[in-house]
C-alpha cells in the first residue's frame, strides 16, 4: 500500500488540520488506536467516499482516555452511546471513537490490534483496522436507511485471497448464518469471481446449514433479527413475544442499553453524517462507516 492522502478525507485544509491534531493527540496520550471507516475501505478497496468524520477504534477501557486527550486540544467530547461510541467535534468535523457496535457483538478487543495493518493517514504513521474484523461488523449492518452489504462484497472481491478465513468463521461464531447469506449474494454479484472464495469455507458453512436442516429448531422463540436492525424487529420483541437476541449471549447488551439505543432510532431516521447511521443494529461496527 502506498501512502497517501486519502480521497476519503480529503475535506479541505480545516477538516485534514482537524483531523491531524485529533490523531496527534491520541498518540501523543499514548491511547492504542486504530483508524477504520471510509479511509481503511479506501485502502482495501479503492473505493473512495467523501465523508465528513473520522471512526477510530479503541479498546472499551481506552474511550476514556481518547476523549479525554481529544477534549484537551479542544474538541467537545461526549460518550454517545455507553455500549459502544463517543464522539468529538469541532464545527462541522467529527471524529467517532468507536469501542463495540451497535447491536453488541464486536467489541475490540486485543485480536483488532494483533492484527492490525500499518499505513499512513495524512501524513501520520497509522494501524488500520484488519479487513477480517471491519467485514465482520459491517455483515450485520441491515437497516431501511442503512445497509453495509455491498462494502463486504467489496471487501470479499478485493480481499478475499489473503483474509484470515479460520478467524473470521471464528469471529462470527454461532452467526454463521451472516457470513453464509453473504457469500451466497457474493457467488450472485460476481458469478466469474465466485472461485475467489475458499470451497472448503463454502462447504464448511453448507455443511452446518445441512446438519441444522436434520435438527428440531429451538425451543426458545428468539428473534436474531435485532442484531441486524434495531428498528425493523421492534415489533417482534414488543408486540409477538420473541426474545432479543441483544440480550443473548454472546451479545452484551443489557436492557438499559437497549432502551437508549432504540430511543435514538428517531434520530437516526435522517442521518447528518455517516456516524449516526445505525451500525450493526451496525458497525462494523458495525461502526459512521466502519
Amino acid at each position: 500500500m502506498q501512502p497517501s492522502l486519502p480521497m476519503s478525507l480529503a475535506g479541505g485544509r480545516q477538516g485534514c488540520a482537524f483531523y491531524v491534531a485529533a490523531l496527534e493527540a491520541m498518540s501523543a496520550a499514548r491511547v492504542p488506536f486504530l483508524v477504520g471507516g471510509a479511509y481503511a475501505m479506501e485502502r482495501y478497496t479503492g473505493l473512495a467516499r467523501d465523508t465528513k468524520d473520522l471512526d477510530v477504534f479503541v479498546r472499551a477501557g481506552d474511550c476514556e482516555r481518547a476523549l479525554a486527550a481529544l477534549a484537551r486540544v479542544g474538541h467537545e467530547t461526549e460518550v454517545a452511546f455507553p455500549h459502544w461510541l463517543g464522539k468529538a467535534r469541532c464545527g462541522d468535523e467529527m471524529v467517532d471513537v468507536i469501542f463495540g457496535s451497535g447491536n453488541g457483538l464486536a467489541p475490540v478487543d486485543n485480536a483488532w490490534f494483533e492484527h492490525a495493518v500499518e499505513d499512513t493517514v495524512l501524513g501520520l504513521p497509522v494501524h488500520l483496522c484488519p479487513p477480517e474484523e471491519t467485514l465482520w461488523s459491517k455483515a450485520f449492518v441491515m437497516e431501511r436507511e442503512r445497509y453495509d452489504g455491498a462494502d463486504v462484497l467489496h471487501l470479499l472481491r478485493a480481499c478475499a485471497d489473503t483474509l484470515d478465513w479460520p478467524r473470521l468463521l471464528r469471529r462470527f461464531g454461532p452467526h454463521w448464518h451472516v457470513l453464509l447469506s453473504h457469500l451466497v449474494l457474493f457467488a450472485f454479484v460476481y458469478p466469474g469471481e465466485r472461485d475467489r472464495i475458499p470451497a472448503w469455507v463454502s462447504r464448511e458453512l453448507l455443511g452446518r446449514l445441512q446438519n441444522e436442516l436434520g435438527q428440531p429448531p429451538p425451543a426458545e422463540r428468539v428473534c436474531r433479527g435485532t442484531l441486524l436492525s434495531r428498528a425493523q424487529y421492534l415489533v417482534d420483541v414488543e408486540r409477538w413475544g420473541y426474545r432479543d437476541a441483544r440480550l443473548v449471549a454472546p451479545a452484551t447488551m443489557t436492557e438499559a442499553e437497549v432502551a437508549v439505543w432504540t430511543a435514538a432510532i428517531e434520530d437516526a431516521a435522517t442521518p447528518r453524517t455517516t456516524a449516526e447511521a445505525p451500525r450493526g443494529d451496525g458497525g462494523d461496527a458495525g461502526g459512521g462507516d466502519r
